[in-house]
């Protein structure tokens, strides 16, 4: 009756959407490519990103910059040229820096963007290929399934079942179903008219499946016409972000009336207004902390590349900033925990079971019948892992011929988990094949109560031994005129198909060590809740207080719903809706919480969700587009992965700001102290900036290259409101910080005292440098003393060290420089105080180390 090596392209050519696309040859790759190259890419009129000049003009008006430019230009009033093309050479060489890292950063961004447009599946050169939907072509074939984005405007040529949500272009919730134009050319101008044909780029199929021609793309699109929202939509700043810019402003404030009090005493105390505004702009430079968005920008950015390195798109970066504080994590079963490589273990007809070995090439007779409707009731050419299951078995022990004809097809949804496919055989007569929930088609069969409690006792009892179960049903039909609903039919039962889905080997690990950093794992799935309960013994998931369905959900109040979450720890035949309300509780109590999904109706979840977490592989294109973060290979041991990338980035980010405040501190009391006991100016531009040149690549990569902390994972999740400064870590950096300052300042008013002005600011400048670099040291680790760290590989650091030691030494060894410093001769005893500032700005920060610990 059916035989399986040729009959799937022949049947499928008339019946079946999937294969149906083969026969459409679509563009060759040569033609598209010519097309890409003559109109460009398939992209919506957004803003460009920005390119070299752009970015050389921002770091331009950065307020350093122009603090910078500003001192330069009063050495050249003062006529001292020397120390003004110093301070143009100092800036040009900001400039530079700055140009590079955001260059890197923007095609940083540039490469994630890309990565995570949404994708389509075209026809070239006869074959179905995935692409990227910026790399569509006027011409080209395109093929849709339900929870696709369409990515251009197209002509629907063939369509079954067929609806699109048009709400982002006309604002009508209601999904309008379309139908194919199967004349040559296009349907007629009437707008009412075209729009049953069309599809239109940026809506979302939300039925069925269809074959299309792209008509227009990019700019051409009814989306692209109406201009799109993204032109002036501004990414969301992060809670990080808010803190960040609270500080600079509060920096900025300080700058603002330290400098005007510095250069009013000047004015009006020693009538020398040009140093007055010369101090002025030193200290504005010395107290404006330009590096803080820095660091975050380059953080969050390299975070979100570093996390990409573990097979995880961050789209969003408040992603990144939130997976250290992840306190659950919500998780579904199939193809995440699992491999989501069904395979089928038992088949079971009347009260008889046979096991299935992985190299059986035949069946008794008696079982063959289930396998031949399980195929018939499953597409020719299926994704869905179960289905190739039964497609495999089919094609190892079955070999009979086959003229069938698909006639109807009823298509599974979310109220009726049942899908049946109507043929014709070879002698004209109808039959029915049906596959779906097992009650589903006990349902359809109307078995009486008695075989109804038999077939599910055998089903639980499949479920337990961590079986997915489906059941196959089948039936004759003798009218013309087939009805609109399945179940109008007289089904027969025919059996049970039990199905294994093997579990990830890292996902048992992966599990175990969310347990050891505090992140509660809940596993959500639509199997039976016997199936979950063996899956979750075999992962060593914690089972928590019982078991959820999703009919038990429904029951619940959002109260009772809060209080169950809170021990629950695995919902099973859970529908993707009720994704939405399990958030909804989590939330509710307190939880920051990462939710994974796939489906177009797991969107809302994700999108409500902390970090929602779509599916790379199997995921829909909505689902990626409400989600913060895309598995690439869909594997849960990824999450962790990016769970702890997280953790580190964001220790980082504090290890950089903490080093920030702490080396500000006595850069702003040698430039503000020492002129009110009356003393000449400290600090130089010239000073400023080259200790910029220092703490610039310092905050931002150093610290952002450092390894993880000890035990990284075996603490629980950061509060999310957590400040980077908050008290505890305010002080102790500010102590830091005031003790460096005491020391920079005694050596320099004592070097005053007793030494020439230019000793005094060479002593004290290079103990400032020693203080700094020790603070790098220092601030690798607050659980690590120096002497470990020394040990823990970092390039940058030991790069940033040699490198201001080597420049320091160059110009204390040229006069003509050194003299543009405001330096003296170097001696050999200067050593010893610049050493004493080091040893010292060591053995205070590891003190207040181990009083931390403490």
């Amino acid at each position: 009756m059916l035989y399986f090596n040729k009959w799937i392209k022949k049947l499928a050519k008339f019946f079946c959407m999937k294969a149906e696309v083969f026969s459409y040859q679509g563009l060759s790759s040569r033609q598209a490519a010519d097309r890409l190259l003559k109109y460009g890419p398939n992209e919506l009129p957004v803003k460009d990103s920005r390119g070299f000049f752009w970015i050389l003009l921002e770091v331009i008006k950065e307020p350093m910059i122009f603090l910078l430019m500003a001192c330069s230009g009063v050495y050249f009033v003062l006529g001292d040229r020397a120390e003004a093309i110093l301070m143009i050479g100092c800036f040009l060489f900001v400039i530079i820096i700055e140009v590079i890292q955001e260059n890197k950063t923007e095609k940083t961004l540039k490469a994630l963007k890309s990565l995570s447009s949404p994708r389509a599946l075209v026809i070239r050169g006869g074959q179905p290929i995935k692409i990227a939907g910026r790399e569509v072509v006027v011409g080209d074939i395109i093929v849709l399934y339900e929870g696709d984005r369409v990515t251009a405007d197209a002509l629907v040529v063939e369509a079954t079942n067929f609806s699109v949500d048009e709400s982002i272009l006309t604002g009508e919730s209601v999904a309008v179903d379309k139908k194919h134009w199967s004349s040559a050319g296009e349907p007629p101008e009437s707008r009412k008219n075209r729009q049953d044909y069309y599809i239109y780029s940026g809506t979302l199929v939300t039925k069925g499946r269809a074959v299309a021609r792209v008509m227009k793309i990019g700019g051409e699109t009814e989306m692209g016409k109406i201009g799109l929202s993204l032109k002036i939509i501004k990414p969301e700043k992060t809670f990080l972000q808010a803190e960040t810019t609270k500080i600079v402003k509060g920096f900025a404030l300080v700058a603002g009336v330290v400098s005007s009090i510095v250069l009013l005493y000047f004015f009006l105390a020693k009538q020398d207004l040009i140093q007055g505004i010369l101090s002025g702009l030193t200290l504005a430079i010395s107290i404006l902390p330009e590096e803080f968005p820095v660091v975050l920008t380059v953080f969050l950015a390299l975070g979100a590349w570093r996390i990409s390195r573990k097979q995880v798109l961050a789209r969003r970066v408040t992603a990144v900033e939130m997976l250290g504080a992840t306190t659950v994590l919500c998780s579904d079963k199939t193809g995440t925990l699992t491999q989501n490589k069904m395979t089928i273990e038992e088949l079971w007809i009347g009260d008889k079971i046979l096991t299935i070995g992985a190299k059986d090439k035949s069946l008794p007779k008696s079982y063959q019948q289930i396998v031949e409707y399980a195929v018939l009731a499953s597409p020719a050419d299926p994704f869905d892992p179960m289905e190739k299951a039964i497609h495999l078995l089919a094609k190892q022990v079955l070999n009979k011929d086959n003229s069938w004809s698909l006639i109807k097809e009823y298509s599974l949804s979310d109220s009726f988990l049942a899908m049946s496919r109507v043929w014709r055989d070879s002698n004209k007569k109808l039959i029915v094949a049906t596959k779906g929930a097992p009650e589903a088609i006990i349902d359809l069969c109307h078995l009486p109560s008695s075989e109804a409690k038999n077939i599910l006792a055998k089903v639980q009892l499949m479920a337990t031994d961590g079986m997915r179960v489906i059941a196959v049903a089948k039936a004759n039909y003798l009218k013309i005129d087939l009805p609109t609903n399945q179940h109008n039919y007289d089904f027969e039962f025919v059996g049970l198909i039990g199905l294994a889905d093997p579990i990830r080997p890292e996902a048992k690990q992966s599990i175990a060590e969310c347990y050891t950093a505090g992140i509660r794992v809940i596993m959500i799935t639509g199997d039976y809740p016997a199936t979950a309960k063996h899956i979750a013994k075999e992962l060593g998931l914690d089972m928590g207080s019982t078991i959820l369905t999703g009919a038990d959900i429904e029951k619940l109040s959002v109260v009772e719903l809060r209080k169950k979450v809170a021990s629950v720890n695995i919902f099973a035949r859970v529908a993707p809706e009720q994704k939405l309300k399990l958030v909804q509780a989590l939330k509710a109590n307190g939880q920051v919480v990462a939710m994974t999904g796939d489906g177009v109706n797991d969107a809302p979840a994700l999108k409500v969700a902390h970090i929602g977490v779509a599916m790379g592989g199997r995921g829909t294109d909505v689902a990626r587009e409400a989600s913060g973060l895309v598995l690439l290979d869909d594997n849960f041991a990824s999450i962790v992965a990016a769970i702890r990338m997280g953790r580190r980035v964001y220790d980082n980010i504090k290890k950089a700001m903490n080093y920030l405040l702490i080396v500000h501190l006595p850069i702003i009391s040698m430039s503000v102290i020492p002129l009110f006991f009356g003393m000449p100016i400290a600090l130089l531009p010239a000073h400023i900036v080259f200790l910029e040149l220092v703490i610039d690549p310092a905050c931002s990569v150093a610290f952002e290259m450092e390894r993880e902390e000890a035990g990284i994972m075996n603490r629980p999740p950061r509060n999310p409101k957590e400040k980077i400064f908050d008290r505890r870590t305010a002080t102790k950096s500010i102590i830091r910080g005031l003790l460096a300052s005491l020391v920079c300042v005694f050596i320099y008013m004592w070097g005053v005292k007793h030494w020439s002005l230019e000793e005094a600011r060479l002593v004290s400048f290079s103990s400032l440098l020693a203080i700094n670099l020790a603070y790098i040291f220092i601030g690798r680790s607050e659980t690590r003393n120096i002497f470990k760290t020394l040990f823990i590989p970092n390039l940058a650091v030991w790069l940033i060290i040699i490198g201001a030691i080597l420049v320091q030494v160059v110009i204390l060894s040229l006069p003509s420089v050194s003299h543009l410093f405001g330096f003296g001769f170097f001696k050999i005893w200067h050593l010893n105080w610049i050493l004493t500032a080091f040893v010292f700005t060591v053995i205070i920060g590891e003190s207040t180390k181990i009083l931390i610990k403490k």
